[in-house]
């Protein structure tokens, strides 16, 4: 198990629901962080709570659906001259519930595919050549157990596809120190999965962060929150 006290960590969507979760994770591991989220002003209360751990942190904003906007924020992660070690791609989107899904708009497949997955895309292939390069780096990807629901298909669609790129990157990955992994958080009571989902947004931990801090050289696991509910990071980290 890595520890990560001092390393870089960006992570996506970090002002609410999970990404908040993992940035508090982070933080309190020692883990300096850079928050992204549509708006800085979205992240003031984050950083407020992680700065209480001593960590070195900043904002970014981005709003994923739009590709410029994008590469200008990873342009500004640059030049503030940190070399980010491990990526949390967790934001994302659940655009409607469709109950007449046979009238799903196109829309809801461009807009979920833009934000679920060519935005975790962008940033895999900006940060995984430095990380290369420097020998170390730790990519999650958050997923979705999502299954035959047709009225949530832009949703489900995206997230299949984000799990093949990642799969698909890991072939290239595996047996070295750049380490590319899924989470899935499960169902949980945040923004998007709803107020009637059974988990509580705390019980994404540790589950949804062991992609951080495994260090056996495999790639391309997806790590599912339920089935380390209850267990320390030490534990699911040394069960595996």
């Amino acid at each position: 198990m890595i520890d990560v006290k001092g390393k870089w960590c960006f992570i996506t969507g970090a002002s609410r629901g999970v990404g908040r979760q993992i940035a508090l994770c982070m933080a309190g591991r020692g883990a300096n962080l850079i928050l992204h989220s549509r708006s800085s002003v979205h992240t003031e209360k984050v950083l407020e709570e992680v700065s209480k751990f001593g960590v070195e942190a900043f904002a970014v904003e981005a709003e994923l659906s739009k590709p410029d906007e994008i590469e200008a924020m990873l342009q500004r992660i640059d030049a503030s001259g940190k070399n980010v070690e491990i990526v949390f791609n967790d934001a994302g989107v659940q655009i409607a519930y469709r109950t007449e899904y046979f009238k799903t708009p196109v829309a809801d497949f461009t807009q979920s595919f833009l934000i679920n997955t060519i935005a975790p895309a962008m940033i895999c292939y900006h940060f995984l050549p430095k990380m290369i390069e420097r020998g170390f780096g730790r990519i999650i990807n958050t997923t979705s157990g999502i299954r035959n629901e047709p009225q949530q298909a832009g949703y489900s669609a995206s997230k299949a596809a984000l799990d093949k790129f990642t799969t698909d990157m890991a072939s290239v990955l595996d047996g070295t120190d750049v380490i590319i992994s899924l989470a899935d958080p499960g169902w949980i009571r945040t923004d998007l999965g709803g107020p009637n989902a059974p988990g509580s947004v705390e019980s994404c931990l540790p589950g949804v962060v062991i992609g951080a801090f495994v260090n056996d050289k495999k790639s391309g696991r997806i790590f599912a929150a339920p089935q380390f509910h209850g267990k320390t990071l030490e534990q699911a980290v040394s069960g595996l």
